[in-house]
């Protein structure tokens, strides 16, 4: 019998075998007709999976640090070495899941990607390369610096940069790449990198949707020059909201902290007011927030290795499918599925994407219809260049020739039109897991031409 590792090996030579002749472009639809399969749910029959776990995600754990930090005289991140016992503690435990040199807590996965954005010096004019599909924290902070966010296309079927369209986007004004690992499947790291030397840029990663996810054996969050994180409520582990920045580079590294506290060196003994030298915000997280932090640390890798393992069951659940590609992963790599997207070939399937999803839906698998409704740049304030008060100033001024409503990435177009996202967490068992791949197996078989 195969070990899981040569069937992962297996399973991912299959898949990208058959990415290039079937995968949907984005101008196909589907016209063709069939004879239906048997009744869905919607129309009478037994609806597939059950109801998951309850999803309990906080408990004693967060009760006594919480404690542990309103016994303190004080609730602010630094009072003095040994005082700010929550943050360290935080950070103590952050480091030994992702070994960078300097960590620095914040108020939000927002505000870590903006702190990484300025400490990497990113300023009026300097492009950024990133994907089009992400929350809009990925490029908040390339704007309020004054930058400007290039769109890059995307892999097929990993959702994430695809280097060979990053390359193509390279002028001399790229400054930096922000990889994000969307859903929690790593970015393809190796050729960025590759990149970044050759053409001296740094490589942040957007690690907010990965918590506990690797690439090729290591943590994402660990290979660029900066990694960023967000404990959002919604995230792996959370904190209602909050963020963290890391970093090893020498330069980077040292200048987190003070973009995160307006400027300010609290850390550090020779640091006075007076020595203040950069213009930031205040993204500081409090000891609250880092004390509930520091006991979900505690809890991940449970809740990635989880995870990852019934994202797995769900790939091989529905990889035989002709009207269905699911996620691909490297097999020496491990995906958390912050959720699970799957893309439909539309020229295989009979009625449209909402239609599958909303039949799903009624099997009682918990799915909607794509992700983000369209590409970042398509967004009413990209198109206008309206930014700051409805202008864009580095335009205004000439430091920028971009021009939005003339950016296409036919790809991130094509999978944001033909994904159906799944809901995946650790609340959920194996069983519920193959129900819900027997609920899509059903309504793909209805479905397909």
């Amino acid at each position: 019998m195969p070990s899981n590792v040569s069937r992962r090996k297996f399973l991912y030579a299959h898949s990208v075998a058959l990415l290039a002749t079937q995968l949907p472009s984005p101008a196909q639809t589907a016209t063709a007709t069939a004879k239906p399969a048997g009744p869905l749910a919607k129309d009478g029959s037994k609806a597939v999976p059950g109801k998951p776990g309850k999803w309990v995600r906080w408990g004693d754990l967060e009760r006594q640090q919480l404690g542990s930090a309103v016994d303190q005289p004080s609730l602010f991140y630094w009072q003095g070495k040994g005082a700010n016992k929550q943050t360290a503690l935080f950070i103590e435990r952050f480091k030994q899941y992702c070994p960078r040199e300097h960590v620095v807590t914040c108020s939000s996965g927002t505000a870590a990607l903006h702190i990484a954005v300025a400490a990497a010096g990113i300023g009026p004019g300097d492009e950024v390369i990133t994907t089009p599909i992400t929350d809009i924290g990925t490029i908040a902070g390339i704007l309020f610096q004054q930058g400007v966010p290039v769109f890059a296309d995307l892999e097929p079927a990993t959702y994430n940069l695809d280097a060979k369209s990053v390359e193509r986007c390279i002028t001399p004004r790229t400054k930096a790449i922000i990889a994000v690992h969307l859903a929690g499947t790593p970015c393809d790291l190796a050729p960025l990198q590759a990149l970044a030397a050759k053409h001296r840029l740094v490589l942040i990663e957007d690690c907010a949707q990965a918590w506990g996810a690797r690439y090729r054996g290591q943590p994402v969050g660990s290979i660029g020059h900066v990694a960023c994180y967000s404990l959002m409520n919604s995230k792996h582990i959370a904190a209602g909201d909050g963020g963290v920045v890391a970093s090893s580079d020498p330069k980077i590294g040292p200048a987190l902290l003070k973009f995160s506290d307006k400027g300010n060196e609290r850390t550090n003994p020779q640091y006075t007011w007076d020595k203040t030298e950069v213009l930031a915000s205040n993204y500081r997280m409090s000891e609250l927030q880092a004390g509930f932090s520091a006991a979900q640390m505690t809890r991940l890798e449970k809740i990635a290795a989880k995870r990852a393992a019934l994202g797995r069951v769900l790939i091989e659940a529905i990889s035989d499918l002709p009207a269905v590609v699911p996620p691909l992963l490297h097999p020496q790599d491990r995906g958390t599925f912050w959720f699970f997207y799957f893309r439909l070939r539309v020229e295989r399937l009979r009625g449209t994407r909402k239609e599958f999803a909303d039949a799903l839906r009624a099997e009682g698998a918990p799915c909607s219809a794509g992700y983000i409704p369209v590409p970042l740049y398509k967004l009413p304030y990209f198109q206008k260049h309206g930014f700051f008060a409805g202008r864009w100033p580095i335009k205004e001024l000439g430091l920028t020739k971009m021009d939005y409503a003339k950016v296409t990435c036919p790809e991130a177009e094509a999978i944001l039109a033909t994904g159906v996202n799944c809901v995946l967490n650790e609340s959920m068992d194996e069983p519920y897991i193959r129900e819900v791949g027997a609920a899509v197996r059903k309504v793909a078989k209805r479905f397909t031409i």
